[in-house]
């Protein structure tokens, strides 16, 4: 095995624990891949969640995606409109799988098991 740089390592450390200055740097810069869009970044983020949604993306990508929207001006009931906007297109267990990585991503508890919404 090689030998890890200490740079390397605490950039890897960084990313891990959610430093989105480090992961916008090791994914590129969103403001740049938002300018090519032409969208407003309130915009920009939301579609973005929409996308997650869709790809049933990792729970880490949600934090990121969610705290981006919510900085550029989008609120928590933006955030649900996309989630319903596009359920039936991604259909109910992506639908149901997103919510729960929302909700943490907005610093919401989960429901207890056997819990009605409310």
């Amino acid at each position: 095995m090689s030998a890890v740089a200490p740079e390397t390592q605490d950039a890897l450390a960084g990313i891990c624990s959610g430093d989105v200055t480090l992961i916008e740097q090791a994914v590129g810069l969103r403001e740049a891949q938002q300018e090519r869009t032409g969208l407003d970044g309130r915009t920009f983020a939301l579609v973005k969640i929409a996308a997650l949604i869709a790809l049933d993306a990792p729970p880490a990508s949600y934090a990121w995606q969610v705290a981006n929207a919510l900085e550029e001006g989008a609120s928590p009931d933006d955030i649900l409109g996309v989630l319903r906007a596009v359920a039936p297109q991604v259909g109910g267990p992506r639908t149901v799988a997103a919510a729960p990585e929302i909700m943490l991503a907005l610093g919401l508890s989960l429901p207890d098991d056997g819990a009605q919404g409310g």
